[in-house]
């Protein structure tokens, strides 16, 4: 069986399938990639056991068919090491060949037999949703996910399905990234009683096998177990996160007393700039808003005091709440800088909540101003 294929193309292949290989596992076979090529198709596989991944190769020139296991990092290095245009991958018995124009590696391969098998994506009945869109989705949400928790199911993101709407929900106690989008169901399919939460890692993944284009990426949920993602060049099978996510609608307060427009970039800068005099100790930034001013200012020992102004249309009563700056700044660091940004407030002890028009909400609980 011969492979040729651009490097590049195949380097970016071995990428997103090595995202899921184990460095360190009781079972070694679990750290190659599968190799298919049937049908003229090329086809890379890869596990860890509750996550896999199915990459199709594209524009790969193919002799041959079957399967080969190939050993994920030395493969990967070769790719990345190699400056040739493209490269040629011959698979024997018990080696491979990887070569390009003046270079020739030769490599032993494990018995493709052994490897556990991979979920392809053959449901009728599934979700779509346009693949940029859930790009974004995963991005303005993703960065609140705690996967270091062992409370709730703070280590993934909530998939709640509405008829027509699907809502991506991520927190970590202290803060909550929240946002909705339009969504359609394909043949029968049942929207679940109780929504899944997906494992951040499996998130990860699929932001970066989502190309940047609409095409629909196409969801299964297998209760109480699994799920299925197809892009338009991978499918991803993983696991559920066990446990119960919080009522995040709890979080989310019904009313505000003030709401001030700003600028996302903007905003981000000045944020930027106060966060440049925190520390471990001190990560609080106060915010001040007055008639047509904010003021952010910090200070931390051994370091220093900082005080940065930003004109805003803002008129009412003044408002002091501190803020970890951090929190702040992952949210507007997603958002392109021209966007609009309402940011809601009512007192130094409630929850600050940040909205932008394309049905996106965070939530930041204050820091107390207390010592």
């Amino acid at each position: 069986m011969k492979l040729e294929c651009s490097r590049s193309i195949l380097a970016t292949a071995f990428g997103a399938v090595g995202a899921v290989i184990p460095t360190r596992t009781p079972k070694p076979i679990l750290q190659n990639v599968k190799l298919q090529v049937a049908g003229g198709k090329v086809t890379l596989i890869g596990t860890d056991s509750e996550i896999a991944i199915r990459y199709d190769v594209p524009e790969a020139i193919c002799q041959g068919s079957g399967e080969a296991l190939l050993p994920n990092r030395r493969v990967s290095d070769i790719l990345r090491e190699l400056r040739d245009d493209r490269v040629t991958l011959h698979i024997e018995a018990d080696a491979v060949r990887v070569c390009g124009e003046r270079s020739e590696f030769r490599l032993p391969v494990s018995d493709p037999a052994e490897y556990p098998p991979v979920a392809a994506f053959d449901d009728q009945d599934y979700f779509t949703i346009p693949g940029k869109t859930l790009r974004d989705m995963i991005r303005r949400t993703i960065f609140a996910t705690d996967p270091e928790s062992s409370r709730y199911a703070l280590g993934g993101i909530l998939f709640e399905f509405g008829a027509d709407k699907l809502s991506l929900v991520a927190t970590d106690s202290r803060r909550l990234a929240l946002m909705h989008a339009p969504m359609a169901k394909q043949g029968n399919a049942v929207v679940p009683s109780a929504p899944p939460v997906i494992p951040s890692k499996t998130m990860s993944l699929l932001e970066r096998t989502i190309p940047d284009n609409d095409d629909p990426v196409h969801i299964a949920i297998h209760h109480p177990n699994d799920v299925l993602f197809k892009t338009s060049n991978a499918t991803i099978f993983s696991r559920l996160v066990e446990g119960r996510f919080p009522r995040y609608q709890d979080v989310i307060p019904k009313s505000h007393d003030v709401a001030i427009e700003l600028l996302a970039g903007q905003f981000h800068s000045v944020v930027r700039q106060a966060q440049i005099v925190t520390n471990e100790e001190s990560r609080g930034v106060d915010f001040k808003f007055s008639d047509g001013v904010l003021l952010l200012s910090s200070q931390a020992a051994d370091i220093g005091t900082s005080k940065i102004e930003m004109p805003i249309s803002y008129s009412g009563s003044e408002l002091l709440i501190r803020f970890d700056p951090r929190f702040i700044s992952d949210f507007l660091k997603v958002l392109p800088p021209e966007m609009q940004v309402s940011l809601k407030l009512s007192t130094e002890e409630d929850p600050g909540v940040l909205m932008t028009d394309d049905g996106y909400t965070y939530v930041i609980m204050p820091l107390s101003r207390d010592g």
